[in-house]
């Protein structure tokens, strides 16, 4: 009876979310045709879905150039953020000096970094993937720092009264500890990795969605320009949802962190 119920509360939850979008896309659909907004202002749904599937060969390419820089990008923050982290935690006399120059790192506008890194390492991917790395690093740093630290003292008290090391303690207990840390880091980074491949792709690119975009833009091409935003729109949504799917997976021994 309980299984039921709750079942019935997630289909219930997922209707109303696409009726939600259902209702914002013919509102939208609605005031383009009864106000005669020009295509070149505000293009209806109708014709930005008509314009994906007219040209699904070059969208798919671009999609898939920007996608493989984000999703790689992701990984080089992660990677580096947890390694920082667990650094740190390991040695928290250094994590003062450290996040000091990870702040002024983290504040400094990517936008001025990226024309730099073009001019340094060419208009390849190479540069993109920094950059969105750079983008995605320091949420991860800054959660998994925090899940690091925030271990239960009465269990840190009997690691110690069993003499283990550090090392040992890190790996049987902060990391576990941190796990649910990791995946809130990912919910917040995986957005931030579609942005910052655009934006590196927006100083110099030979594809992605980044480049179709500008071209849109310069152009006054607005239906290619809504359906780049919309593929980049469903594919943090579908991220976002995979990273849910493994957060259940992995951590079935508490509620996820939304």
């Amino acid at each position: 009876m309980h299984k039921s119920s709750r079942v019935q509360i997630k289909i219930s939850t997922g209707a109303q979310a696409a009726l939600l979008v259902f209702v914002f896309f013919f509102f939208w659909e609605l005031a383009v045709h009864l106000l005669k907004t020009p295509i070149y202002i505000l293009p209806a749904p109708s014709q930005i879905l008509l314009t994906l599937s007219q040209n699904l060969l070059y969208f798919g390419g671009a999609s898939c150039i920007t996608l493989g820089e984000a999703l790689l990008g992701l990984c080089l923050g992660l990677m580096c953020g947890f390694c920082l982290a667990a650094f740190l935690t390991l040695f928290p006399g250094l994590e003062d000096g450290v996040m000091t120059l990870a702040i002024l790192v983290k504040s400094t506008p990517l936008v001025a970094i990226a024309p730099l890194l073009t001019l340094w390492l060419g208009f390849g991917t190479t540069p993109k993937i920094i950059i969105t790395g750079l983008m995605t690093f320091f949420p991860v740093l800054v959660n998994m720092l925090s899940g690091f630290q925030k271990t239960d003292p009465a269990l840190m008290d009997v690691f110690r009264a069993w003499h283990a090391s550090r090392w040992e303690i890190f790996i049987h207990l902060r990391l576990r500890t941190a796990f649910p840390f990791l995946f809130a880091a990912l919910k917040i980074s995986a957005p931030l990795a579609l942005i910052g491949a655009v934006v590196a792709e927006w100083t110099g690119a030979s594809g992605g969605l980044g480049r179709v975009m500008w071209l849109a833009y310069a152009n006054l091409n607005l239906p290619f320009l809504f359906a780049a935003i919309f593929i980049l729109s469903l594919s943090g949504m579908l991220w976002y949802q995979i990273i849910l799917i493994l957060e259940k997976k992995f951590i079935y021994w508490q509620q996820p962190i939304l």
